[in-house]
């Protein structure tokens, strides 16, 4: 059962793979190319939470700008993050740097699964994907594709996450030894295009025949998820502090957030503290004639955000560090989602 289900799975991926930038034709050599775990290990960086359609865009952006390993290693740290903004998850991108770092000073990646795992910020996931991907080595590449296959396949119907033990073992018993890098792609592919959250499509299935889930009736209800955890509703400000430059060009106040937190390290607008635990403060950083621009909704893992955003055109220096920037340049200061968001409101009603 083992070989049939690797066999026909990987004939199925031989027709139909999705065809991606990162990705080899099925059944490829890999290629003789140092650069190669990098695009491997960059993709995979950014698919984690992240769509297929939204990562494209930014992957053709990062090996443009940075084509290698070496070059990511060098790169200006606020250069990556801004380039980042807007795909959200930002410690991916300050580990991305991090990792670029390590790899370049040991001269290259490990192919080695253990040794992938030792560099910053890759988990037991993205090590199991490079080692197989980008090296061809045995490894099981578990994400919630991969999970959602496995746990109706073996109709594995203990609840999330206690199950995930399981829904290992299940997805170590039928990696093959040959072609483990187009085996994860694969049941990855499967799942986001046959054996999907809601509504599977039973009937395009390579795997229905041998599939537990499927013959209980009720594929759909597997993974068993546990209950969700209602979001808390947090509400703070951001503030919009512009004056003219020398030259009389507009421009507009950001700082750097602290790198440890909610959009640790990114460009911002300052605002008055909130956080996912808790509402800001209210309280305004400068006197003056502020004006109530509006607010704009903003969605995290942990909490759902309201933010005011107030204006303020002064000549004042505001508190803290922070620069000036010109509001013609707004667009190359990285900012992520929600400060942009909230620029644009700004810019709006201004």
């Amino acid at each position: 059962m083992t070989a049939s289900i690797s066999d026909i799975l990987l004939q199925w991926y031989d027709a139909h793979a999705r065809d991606l930038p990162w990705r080899l034709a099925p059944g490829s050599a890999l290629p003789d190319d140092p650069d190669w775990p990098y695009r491997v290990w960059l993709s995979e960086v950014m698919l984690q939470q992240t769509t297929v359609a939204a990562v494209k865009p930014y992957f053709a952006k990062f090996v443009a700008t940075w084509p290698s390993v070496v070059a990511l290693a060098q790169a200006d740290e606020d250069a990556v993050m801004a380039a980042w903004a807007g795909l959200g998850y930002y410690s991916r991108a300050r580990n991305l740097v991090k990792c670029a770092r390590a790899v370049a000073e040991r001269g290259g990646f490990p192919a080695t699964e253990a040794e992938l795992r030792s560099l910053p910020g890759l988990g037991a996931y993205t090590a199991a994907a490079v080692a197989a991907i980008a090296f061809g080595q045995r490894a099981v590449v578990v994400d919630a594709n991969v999970e959602r296959v496995a746990a109706r396949l073996f109709a594995i119907a203990d609840p999330l996450p206690g199950a995930r033990k399981a829904i290992r073992a299940a997805a170590e018993q039928i990696t093959p030894q040959e072609r483990a890098g187009d085996f994860a792609q694969a049941m990855m592919d499967l799942g986001a295009q046959i054996c999907t959250s809601k509504a599977p499509r039973c009937l395009l299935c390579p795997l229905r025949e041998a599939c537990a889930g499927h013959a209980t009736g009720a594929p759909e209800s597997l993974p068993v998820k546990p209950a969700k955890k209602t979001v808390p509703e947090r509400r703070g400000t951001a503030f919009w502090i512009v004056q003219s430059d020398a030259e009389g060009e507009p421009c507009v106040w950001l700082v750097t957030r602290p790198s440890a937190g909610m959009l640790g390290g990114m460009r911002a607008l300052p605002d008055d503290g909130w956080s996912a635990a808790r509402d800001g403060t209210g309280i305004l950083p400068l006197a003056g004639s502020w004006r109530d621009l509006g607010a704009v909704r903003h969605g995290f893992t942990h909490a759902h955000l309201t933010l005011a955003v107030k204006g303020l055109a002064t000549d004042a220096p505001p508190p803290g560090e922070g620069r000036w920037w010109p509001i013609a340049r707004l667009d190359e200061a990285g900012l992520p989602t929600l400060f942009a968001k909230a620029a644009q409101l700004a810019l709006a009603a201004t």
